[in-house]
């Protein structure tokens, strides 16, 4: 186990990301306003996709979507998603071709606080936003994001499959794991037929410029070291599957193409990087300050608190063989292009073009 500075071996996955396919496009995200949904409405408008956004105003300050100006780029609505009423209308309003489901109450430790909005949210929002889409007959994709979580997690030393067992010890787990139950139902009972494709996506550990959410260790590591504190880690030998958010979102993107051609696509997928790039926290936060260029670390090797997967990978075979979807950049290369984006952000530099420079680099490679 380690962290590599080799390239990744590239795929085209120049079809899934270009304006050929996505100009015109309507299409609907839901949780526009956070770390991800920010990045995937600015690379949907530049490839001239027509996007209506739904999501709570966002959480924390300063926030990706207030930095690069995100709501130029879409229709946005702030609406709650356990709003039926208001959220039906806005999607009937929007005539959507293709839904992407972000929206979600996202961090284990916030379920433990807070255990009743976490199901409430994570699972009947999905419930909602999957209803609103019965009887849109504009509707062709839905790409219904969960995580990696989502699985029972015995802490062996293995990667999880997409047909192993669902579960969670924590309301966080649970309430995805459930949302997965919510989404095969949907589809099989409704959508399906209707002729919706719907899959699940499955995602690890996602880093990026322009994340600051709580509870995540680059954006806590960012704020303690531009504030010249130490970075608090609790558990620095749990291992997790860390990828670049670039190369998690041409993943969701590669599926609503794929789904779009082939219906019989439908069904779940585990996207992250390959299993030998999952690291340790304690790699992560090493090769972060060397890339930052500065921090202080205490480790905590006897953390306190709720509980928290020790192990988990992933196994990503699935995507790479039926959708033809493979990570471009290392743990390094992300990690490196992370830090890199919150220096000069820092240091003055605009986000949005930030943003828009890291998505070009992207897609030469591609």
């Amino acid at each position: 186990m380690g962290i590599r500075q080799g390239a990744m071996e590239n795929l085209a996955l120049t079809d899934a990301i270009s304006a050929s396919f996505w100009r015109d496009k309507r299409v609907l995200l839901t949780g526009h306003t956070g770390f991800k949904g920010s990045w995937l409405t600015l690379w949907l408008h530049r490839l001239g996709a027509k996007v209506t956004g739904i999501s709570l105003p966002p959480a924390t300050a300063p926030n990706l979507y207030a930095e690069a100006k995100i709501d130029a780029f879409c229709q946005s609505h702030f609406c709650d998603i356990r709003d039926t009423t208001a959220l039906t209308e806005i999607v009937q309003a929007a005539h959507p071709e293709i839904v992407f489901h972000l929206a979600a109450q996202p961090l284990v430790r916030a379920s433990y606080r807070e255990p009743r909005a976490t199901f409430a949210t994570n699972v009947m929002g999905t419930v909602h936003v999957l209803d609103a889409l019965r009887g849109i007959e504009s509707a062709r994709v839905a790409v219904m994001v969960t995580t990696d979580k989502v699985y029972r997690n015995n802490e062996e030393y293995r990667s999880y499959r997409e047909d192993d067992a669902l579960g969670g010890l924590d309301p966080y787990s649970a309430s995805k794991a459930a949302c997965e139950i919510v989404i095969a139902s949907y589809r099989d009972a409704f959508l399906s037929a209707q002729g919706v494709a719907v899959a699940s996506a499955r995602a690890g550990n996602v880093i990026g410029g322009g994340d600051w959410s709580d509870d995540r260790v680059i954006p806590d590591a960012v704020r303690a070291w531009q504030a010249g504190r130490p970075l608090q880690v609790r558990r620095p030998q749990a291992v997790r599957p860390w990828q670049h958010v670039l190369d998690l979102l041409a993943g969701y993107m590669t599926l609503a193409h794929k789904l779009w051609e082939r219906s019989a696509l439908a069904d779940s997928y585990n996207f992250g990087p390959e299993t030998s790039e999952a690291v340790t926290v304690r790699e992560l936060v090493e090769v972060a300050r060397a890339a930052y260029g500065k921090g202080d670390v205490h480790y905590n090797e006897s953390p306190e608190g709720p509980h928290e997967s020790g192990w988990l990978t992933l196994d990503v075979a699935k995507a790479r063989v039926a959708l033809g979807v493979r990570p471009k950049l290392t743990l390094a290369q992300a990690l490196n292009q992370t830090m890199a984006w919150y220096r000069a952000q820092h240091g003055g530099a605009d986000a949005l073009i930030l943003c828009q420079s890291e998505i070009a680099a992207y897609e030469a490679l591609c």
